[in-house]
This record gives structure tokens, C-alpha cells and sequence, in this order.
């Protein structure tokens, strides 16, 4: 394939699935594991894994298509450790065949339960940022997140932490906030504290679900508005309390030791920067997701049928990701607003938050209200005079010494 060289003087970012959906837990509210479903009847490969033919099309393509001097590759699943090491190790060898002397970063994102200590001394030694999915104490963890057979996973996920610091791994946390641990949020917050993880990111999990009778089905975003939600689902309120709690705890305690992404990406609207976290940005659209067979969707949170952008046996990524419907999807975000939102004071720090969310009405009755506005806008209002102050600083000193530093 020729090399494609494109003048957007901006990252393309792919998350990619060498499992797909394949996992060895069975969280309850998981949004992935159902894509199985979507290869059902997949011919190249009913196992659902990259092959190293794919790899190698996939780790080619993604340099070429990047304008920027460093690469992030991103890993997610299912569970990404459900493929050998000998897969990564393939990973870093190809990178190097075709990387030319860019600066190329990996991160990768899994349950900890299988790591060990090969696992660790690999993504030591390649300078691997490894995230790592807990829900807090084993009591909030355990709720959900299970195996096939209910049994609790907790303690496996907590062996691996323990070997990614004493191996020296850089790791952080993603935590998903449900119904259930959001009543208890300095319980939460104190728990990432004591293992000493640095840098977290709080996910609000709200789901709608089309019952099936062969089993639940979660709702795409193109499914009427009226789909049940999910009873793990985070409530608005639940939520907002939550965050203004850890958020008072962490700016009289923590700031510039404890980087809370959504705290950071509230904070860079505030002063005008582009966010960390795509959900927070005036527009989305420039980090699809690639799975296992080379299918490209919009986003993560839209693998569905109507999000297919193609396949990379067939389409480059920059033909994909820069097409007049992703760039459509991308602007989508912001043109789609209620009158509502446009009229709201926070609009710029929230634009709206993640599309998938907005099923809600407004006052008014006009759709595509975000489910979590109400929470969002009491953590705004509760935040709005540290954001100030923090802006002011910003304003005087930069590069700022104690926010928007972490690594995710």
C-alpha cells in the first residue's frame, strides 16, 4: 500500500480490539461484550482475534496515516489479555519496521486479572501506560464486575495492580461510576488513594437496554428514546453529588498528587484548552475504533451497523476517518444541541457531554437532552469559583505545574 500522506495537522487516533468483544470477565453492565453478536457469523476467524496478517495491514496503515511526529496506539477489548504476549511483542517489532524514527507510545486497557510477571516486565520495558479497570473497594467492585460463573474478580484485579508497581509500570485507573457505588463517593475516592493511583478516570455508565428473547440488548443511539434504562445505570443526581464530593475532598487535599481526568478536562475548557476526554469536546469524531477483522466504527460507544465506516482491506483510515460522514459525525455533536444547551452558561464546559447520552427531553419538550445534564450542571455550579481562580493562575503561569498534566 502506498504511503498516504495528508495535510491535517492533527492526531488520528484508532482504539483497537485484537480480541474484539473476547473476555474472560462478565461485567454486568459491559457495553462490549454484546458485539460479539455482530460476528456471529464471522468466516476468517470465529475465534474473534487479529491475525498477524492484520496486524501488520493495521500497525502500516496507522503510521502512514498520522501528520503528527508521535503516535499513540491505543489497545482496548474485551480483554486485550486474552492475546499472548508473543502478539505484543509482534506489536513492538512492526512499529519499529514502520515507524521511521517517530516517537510511538502504546497503551493498552484491561481487567488486571491476567497479568503477571512477564506481562509486567514488557510493558516496563517498552515504557507501556497500562490502564486498569476497578471500581473501587472489593464490595463496589465485585457488585458487577464477575466472571461468567458470578465469581467476584476483585482480588485478581488487585494481585495485578500490586505486580504493575512493583515492576514500575506506569498504570492508571478507569472506575465506573454505577448506581451503587456513586451513594458512597468518599469511600471511592479514598480507595484509589491508599493504591497509590495517581491518575483516574470516573466513567458515568448509563445504558438503555431493548429486551430480547434471547437476552437483553443494549439500545443504539439510533433507537427510540423511550428504551428502558438500565438499572445500573448512575441517576443525574447521584452523580452530581458525587462529583462535588471528591471534588471538595481533592482541591483541599489533592491538588497537583491526584488527576482526576474529568476535573482536568473541566478545568481546560474553562481556560480555553482542547480537554483530554473526547466527551467534553465541542466535537468528536477523530478517535474511531478498529475490531479484530479490520471493521472501523465512528466510535467505541458506536459499534453498531449504522457507525461502519468501512474496513481496512478495502478503505485507508484516513479515507475513513476524514469522510464527509465522520466529519459529519464529528460536527454532529455540536449542530444536534437542544435549544436548551445552547442557551445554558456551561455549555462551554460540558458541550453537551457524549452523544450517546442525550435521550432525554429539555424543559421544553425538544429532544436529544443529555440523560446526566442535571448532574453535570450542579457540579458546574459547585465548581464555578475554583475554576475561576484556577483559570486566573493558568492565565499567569504557564505551562500550569499542577493540572491538565495527567497521563491518560
Amino acid at each position: 500500500m502506498e504511503q498516504v500522506l495528508t495535510p491535517f495537522a492533527r492526531p488520528l487516533y484508532i482504539m483497537t480490539k485484537p480480541a474484539g468483544s473476547s473476555c474472560n470477565l462478565a461485567c454486568e453492565y459491559c457495553y462490549y461484550l454484546e458485539k460479539k453478536k455482530l460476528y456471529k457469523d464471522a468466516s476468517a476467524d470465529r475465534r474473534h482475534v487479529m491475525s498477524d496478517d492484520m496486524l501488520e495491514r493495521f500497525i502500516k496503515m496507522y503510521i502512514e496515516s498520522q501528520s503528527m511526529p508521535q503516535i499513540l496506539f491505543s489497545w482496548h477489548g474485551g480483554e486485550t489479555l486474552m492475546r499472548p504476549l508473543s502478539f505484543y511483542k509482534k506489536v513492538i517489532e512492526l512499529q519499529k519496521k514502520y515507524g521511521g524514527g517517530l516517537v510511538i507510545d502504546n497503551s493498552i486497557q484491561t481487567n488486571g486479572t491476567l497479568l503477571t510477571d512477564e506481562w509486567c516486565r514488557f510493558f516496563k520495558d517498552n515504557n507501556w501506560l497500562v490502564g486498569v479497570s476497578v471500581d473501587g473497594p472489593q464490595e463496589f467492585h465485585d457488585e458487577y464486575r464477575r466472571n461468567n460463573i458470578g465469581a467476584p474478580s476483585f482480588h485478581k484485579v488487585m494481585r495485578g495492580i500490586n505486580l504493575l508497581k512493583k515492576h514500575g509500570v506506569e498504570w492508571n485507573a478507569l472506575a465506573v461510576v454505577n448506581d451503587f457505588n456513586a451513594d458512597y463517593p468518599l469511600d471511592f475516592y479514598h480507595f484509589f488513594k491508599e493504591i497509590e493511583c495517581r491518575y483516574i478516570q470516573f466513567t458515568p455508565i448509563v445504558e438503555r437496554i431493548i429486551p430480547h428473547t434471547d437476552g437483553r440488548t443494549l439500545a443504539s443511539p439510533m433507537d427510540a428514546h423511550d428504551a428502558p434504562l438500565a438499572d445500573f445505570s448512575v441517576s443525574p443526581a447521584q452523580w452530581g453529588e458525587f462529583l462535588c464530593t471528591i471534588f471538595d475532598e481533592w482541591v483541599k487535599n489533592d491538588v497537583g498528587q491526584y488527576f482526576i481526568q474529568l476535573f482536568d478536562s473541566t478545568l481546560a475548557n474553562w481556560a480555553g484548552v482542547q480537554p483530554g476526554v473526547c466527551t467534553m469536546a465541542r466535537t468528536c469524531g477523530h478517535a474511531g475504533v478498529m475490531e479484530f477483522n479490520g471493521d472501523v466504527y465512528s466510535c467505541d460507544h458506536f459499534v453498531f451497523p449504522e457507525y461502519k465506516l468501512g474496513n481496512i482491506r478495502e478503505k485507508t483510515l484516513v479515507e475513513m476517518m476524514y469522510s464527509d460522514r465522520q466529519q459529519k459525525f464529528g460536527t454532529d455533536k455540536y449542530d444536534s444541541l437542544p435549544g436548551q444547551c445552547r442557551r445554558c452558561k456551561y455549555l462551554f464546559a460540558c458541550n453537551g457531554e457524549c452523544p450517546k447520552n442525550r435521550f432525554t427531553v429539555t424543559a421544553d419538550g425538544e429532544p436529544g437532552l443529555n440523560y446526566l445534564c442535571e448532574g453535570y450542571y450542579r457540579f458546574f455550579e459547585h465548581v464555578a469559583p475554583y475554576m475561576d481562580f484556577m483559570k486566573n493562575e493558568l492565565d499567569n503561569q504557564r505551562p500550569p505545574s499542577n493540572v491538565m498534566n495527567a497521563r491518560f
